[in-house]
């Protein structure tokens, strides 16, 4: 009797806390079904992004346009709201998460016992004692003055001597990014569930018997310092086969600009775009599909950190899908081919360009610059987004087709196709919108799609991040016309 008592004491006691611990309302309303509270942490404001509302419109082309043999083939999409940089990211950056990625392979280099071994670049243990990690020890500053014999090889290991002019420089090979992504979508499809019950509900049908195969992404770097790049196709074996590891250089490249044009000076761009802190408004290019990935998956992981939330999700920050990237570039409205009203680049009255592009054969400098411009020169559309026509193409998650239009859903429509090694080049297209500083009027329209390989690093190809909004705050309406 008395271990009855005491076992029904705990039942009560646990019942208790775990009406507390889910947040449930008191059971005041006489036995009937209330629904159970819960506290949610409100994402602050992401800095420099612009909330984009939740919303309709027809997207592509409305007319036809037989000189530019373009078909109308404008169809109906809903987006959920979410977040976009308000401009394209910047050199400033872009050059911060390049920082991240040197001062953290240092810091790795400092706790290495080949420079030294210093222990306090590391967290090994927690507060009590108990091991975690290792994690690098960001509090622990980096000894750029005055550093010891080992100190100063393991900094200076990342960097080489040009040759040439003899000056030291940052290594760009080395400069690498390891990152890991969960593919949520391909978890929750119905065909990959490991219980085969789960996986066919018709009852007519026989139970499947055979594992789902899966494709996975992983990288390593080999023992020549090469960034090595697989895709494992095998039976699935559980959730981890859903994680994709990848390893990215993070370094733009650079000589983009003499590589996209053939017999032109562009040397000083080669040496100043990306470096010289006079670019540092200007909008980062040089950059592949994957590289922007990287970045964007840094830039989460980086929020996360500071904001104390190892444990839990946190929206990510990420590409924008084709359909968000043109809803938000044409604000919601339907009768927009740019991000202005109009079918002009310019104002009718003062001819004030509302963009930067080509605005005549061999004339790049009539709209006020010669290549790119520093972001938000030229105003924003009505959704307060810059840029969102020429200055520099942009980058969205959506793979190409040719059928893209006729492959994706009409509610938040994306197609995702995550390229295998071995893949054919031709399928290992992403696609880029709004055009840039060297494109004509009519390729800086917001209702044309184009593309480019996901490998590519361009001087005219930057982009932006967009960020999932969380529920929906009231007083806020959909901005359509």
């Amino acid at each position: 009797m008395k271990q009855l008592t005491t076992n029904l004491i705990i039942a009560v006691i646990a019942a208790t806390t775990m009406t507390s611990c889910f947040g449930g309302r008191s059971s005041s309303a006489g036995g009937e079904v209330t629904g159970v509270g819960g506290t949610a942490w409100a994402e602050p404001t992401p800095y420099g992004m612009v909330l984009v509302d939740r919303g309709s419109m027809k997207v592509g082309p409305a007319k036809a346009d037989s000189v530019w043999n373009l078909k109308a083939d404008a169809r109906g999409i809903s987006v959920d709201g979410f977040w976009m940089d308000e401009t394209e990211v910047t050199n400033s950056k872009y050059k911060q998460f390049v920082f991240w990625v040197r001062d953290s392979i240092i810091r790795e280099r400092l706790a290495d016992p080949a420079y030294g071994g210093n222990e306090e670049f590391k967290i090994e243990e927690d507060r009590e004692g108990n091991p975690i990690g290792p994690f690098l020890n960001w509090k622990k500053p980096i000894p750029w003055r005055n550093p010891n014999e080992d100190e100063a090889r393991a900094i200076e290991s990342l960097y080489r001597t040009n040759p040439i002019t003899g000056v030291k420089e940052l290594d760009p090979e080395q400069l690498t990014y390891r990152y890991e992504v969960y593919n949520h979508t391909e978890a929750a499809k119905r065909k990959n569930r490991m219980n085969p019950n789960r996986r066919q509900y018709n009852t007519d049908l026989p139970v499947p018997t055979e594992l789902p195969v899966i494709s996975k992404d992983t990288a390593f770097i080999n023992d020549d310092g090469e960034i090595v790049r697989q895709t494992i196709t095998r039976a699935l074996t559980g959730d981890y086969d859903f994680l994709n590891t990848y390893i990215v250089n993070v370094y733009p490249d650079t000589t983009a600009w003499i590589n996209d044009f053939e017999n032109a000076y562009n040397e000083p761009y080669v040496r100043m775009y990306f470096s010289h802190g006079g670019y540092s408004d200007y909008p980062v290019v040089g950059v592949s599909w994957e590289q922007a990935n990287a970045f964007s998956n840094w830039r989460t992981d980086y929020l996360r950190r500071s904001l104390g939330k190892d444990g839990i999700y946190i929206e990510p920050y990420r590409l924008p899908t084709e359909a968000e990237w043109e809803y938000a570039a044409r604000a919601g409205n339907n009768d927009n081919m740019y991000p202005w009203e109009g079918e002009l680049p310019l104002t009718e009255d003062k001819g004030c360009f509302y963009a930067n592009f080509k605005p005549d054969e061999g004339n790049y400098v009539r709209d006020g610059h010669i290549i790119t411009s520093r972001v938000g020169t030229y105003a924003p559309n009505d959704f307060g987004l810059y840029d969102m026509a020429g200055n520099v193409s942009e980058w969205t998650s959506t793979a190409y087709t040719e059928s893209v239009g006729k492959l994706t859903s009409d509610l938040n429509p994306e197609y995702r196709y995550d390229a295998a090694v071995e893949d054919p080049y031709r399928m290992k297209r992403k696609i880029v919108r709004g055009g840039s500083w060297k494109d004509v009027a009519h390729n800086v329209r917001s209702d044309l799609r184009m593309w480019e390989y996901q490998n590519e690093q361009r001087s005219y190809i930057g982009f932006r991040n967009v960020r999932t909004q969380i529920g929906f705050a009231k007083g806020q309406g959909q901005k359509n016309k």
